[in-house]
């Protein structure tokens, strides 16, 4: 496979055949971003109705990481919207996978980032500085840690602990 020509069910193939260690986070995702296909090394945040962390993240260099954002699964406020995606946009991350919602979704559809969310929503969240970076996050029946390696495509979220042959 070419690094531009893969998905995450070949990629789930070629793992099971290499006995490489890999697990798929449960489907209740959905693509808002304008890159359907991303993948990178992931940086962890763990909050709740607050996206400061996220916010100061996307705001620092991303040389194509993947955001991994364990929100407690909440649907009463937006971790990410248009503002904090271009962020990520213009720092170069490669998307932002979210155990949480997202807003101003005709704008995420346009901007050259992934983002897959549970859902969204058009409240954001408070600011008060609170979350944690760079610990491991446990969501979709998946425990992702910092560095892992993040596929993800319109079949699914696959996490492995190093990185797959493209």
């Amino acid at each position: 496979m070419s690094s531009d020509n893969w998905t995450t069910p070949d990629l789930c193939d070629a793992a099971e055949q290499g006995a490489i260690a890999f697990a798929v986070m449960e489907p209740m995702f959905a693509n808002y971003g304008g890159r359907e296909q991303f993948c990178g090394p992931a940086v962890t945040v763990k909050c709740f109705e607050d996206n400061s962390k996220v916010k100061e993240l996307l705001a620092t260099p991303g040389r194509g990481r993947v955001l991994v954002v364990d929100a407690g699964g909440s649907l009463r406020r937006a971790c990410l919207g248009d503002l904090i995606a271009q962020s990520a946009v213009d720092n170069g991350w490669a998307g932002v996978v979210l155990y949480g919602c997202v807003r101003d979704v005709d704008v995420l559809a346009t901007l050259p980032l992934g983002v897959q969310a549970i859902g969204s929503h058009p409240q954001r969240t408070e600011k008060l500085g609170v979350g944690q970076i760079d610990v491991t996050v446990n969501f979709a029946g998946v425990s992702v840690a910092p560095g892992a390696m993040v596929y993800a495509d319109n079949n699914g979220i696959m996490v492995t602990a190093e990185p797959l042959s493209l």
